[in-house]
């Protein structure tokens, strides 16, 4: 009986966990969604079709995904420290590790907008691929959202706080402010109001620029008012002693590894993009699109792996075993629920979802021919994301690190293995796609598989073992 009671405590705090997460979730995708689809129904100034737009969106913001991903362990690292902390119920190390975590996002952004020209032009020379427009519009939309860099970065240290804190409805808060702004800015900004033209293509970044700086004013005013008390814990001189190099090393030691993942996930999602820039520009709006699908029902089931990163950092802290090992069994029966729920949706409306992105017959056409892969990603992706958010939760940096190399290998093996030993008259056509599909299947169950075998050594360990 007492196990059962347990058990039920146990499922509501994940849902008090995650529930807030999903619903901010649902606006992650329709960002993307508006993004794509303002770019979708602009015209060129040639008379063209939409493809050059969307295809500058897809390779403008893989350029900054590029640089944003490279140091997203700011959020990962400071959620998983800050959760165990919350589970010793340290709260100056909490407050040391939010110091740390925003010390060294300013670094990052100052470096950032210091290298955004040279950066800028190396990604061009990476996506020389694509078509003389597609570049321009491209560059166009980094030099504007480039300067959200600042924003972007703290936003990260804040999101991961917010998860370590177990504060869920804050985090939540925080993406909701900055995706409606997003979509709100961003329509008007590209499409005008009230007799003004609007900016154009030009308007979509700028919504994002606008949507970013909103979502950091909504932290800062949220830390002051509701964690003065941990926060105050810190003085000035306490926050010089806590960024000093040699404080700052065992923080920066656990987040290599996180870094080295960031970066191994940023060269696979770099490569699909640029894979798919060579295909032309109606299969590269069509790789877009299929992105943009397959990465709806992650936002779904990242909301059940933040709560097993909470959680799971929690119970660590308190060196709790029996309630880390159900937290992970609970939080996987969640998450694959998920999967099963979006294989259905797919199937039932996915021709349905292509035509909100655009209205360009050609590129509607191509893209139903790759509809029954979201019928085979959700459960892997599923599975990878879950085991990503209890890893972070415990910390397993190394661990994450050697799955996304693993991940890596999967997916550029099985591409280039593939154009080596086909013949050139397989080098074009759907069968691109196609082959650029699997290998991103590819990567998410190498992922899985190599998290799903380290279990037990990495995390399902006594507390004393650790």
């Amino acid at each position: 009986m007492r196990h059962i009671l347990q058990d039920r405590v146990l499922n509501r705090e994940i849902l008090r966990l995650s529930v807030p997460s999903i619903l901010a979730n649902l606006t992650v995708p329709l960002v993307g969604m508006v993004d794509t689809a303002l770019a979708g129904h602009l015209v060129d100034a040639d008379g063209g079709g939409s493809a050059a737009f969307i295809g500058g969106i897809s390779v403008g913001a893989m350029l900054l995904n590029l640089l944003y991903w490279n140091f997203f362990f700011l959020r990962t690292g400071t959620g998983g420290l800050t959760a165990q902390a919350y589970g010793r119920s340290d709260w100056r190390e909490c407050a040391g590790i939010f110091v740390r975590g925003l010390g060294l996002a300013l670094f990052v952004s100052v470096l950032i907008l210091l290298l955004q020209s040279p950066f800028a032009r190396l990604g061009m020379l990476i996506v020389g691929d694509a078509t003389p427009r597609v570049c321009e519009l491209a560059l166009r939309y980094f030099y504007i959202r480039i300067w959200a860099v600042p924003a972007t970065v703290g936003l990260m240290v804040f999101r991961g706080w917010f998860v370590g804190m177990q504060d869920s409805v804050s985090s939540m808060w925080t993406d909701l402010i900055v995706n409606i702004v997003n979509i709100a800015a961003s329509v008007l900004l590209t499409f005008g109001i009230a007799g003004w033209s609007g900016l154009g293509f030009d308007g979509i970044a700028a919504g994002t620029l606008v949507a970013q700086y909103s979502g950091l004013l909504y932290v800062v005013l949220k830390c002051f008012f509701k964690y003065n008390k941990v926060l105050g814990s810190i003085s000035r001189s306490d926050v010089a002693e806590l960024l000093r190099p040699a404080a700052m090393r065992p923080f920066l030691r656990m987040n290599g590894n996180l870094m080295g993942r960031s970066l191994c996930f940023t060269a696979i999602y770099m490569g699909y993009t640029i894979i798919a820039a060579s295909f032309g520009d109606v299969l590269l709006a069509c790789s877009s699109i299929m992105m943009q699908l397959l990465m709806i029902f992650s936002y779904f089931t990242d909301g059940f792996a933040y709560a097993g990163e909470a959680l799971a950092g929690r119970f660590i802290g308190a060196r709790d075993e029996q309630m880390l090992r159900r937290t992970v069994r609970y939080v996987f029966v969640w998450s694959m629920s998920i999967a099963l729920l979006f294989v259905g949706f797919y199937a039932l409306v996915g021709g349905p979802l292509i035509r909100m992105f655009t209205s360009d017959g050609s590129v509607v056409e191509a893209c139903s021919r790759f509809l029954p892969w979201l019928l085979v990603m959700p459960p892997l992706g599923c599975a990878a994301f879950t085991w990503d958010g209890i890893y972070l939760g415990a910390t397993a940096s190394r661990s994450l690190f050697a799955s996304m190399c693993c991940a890596m290998i999967g997916f550029f093996g099985l591409w280039f293995g593939f154009v080596l030993l086909s013949g050139s008259r397989l080098l074009e056509g759907d069968i691109l796609l196609h082959v650029l599909l699997a290998a991103y299947f590819m990567h998410l169950a190498a992922r899985t598989i190599y998290l799903s075998m380290r279990y037990r050594k990495a995390i399902a360990v006594s507390p004393a073992q650790r």
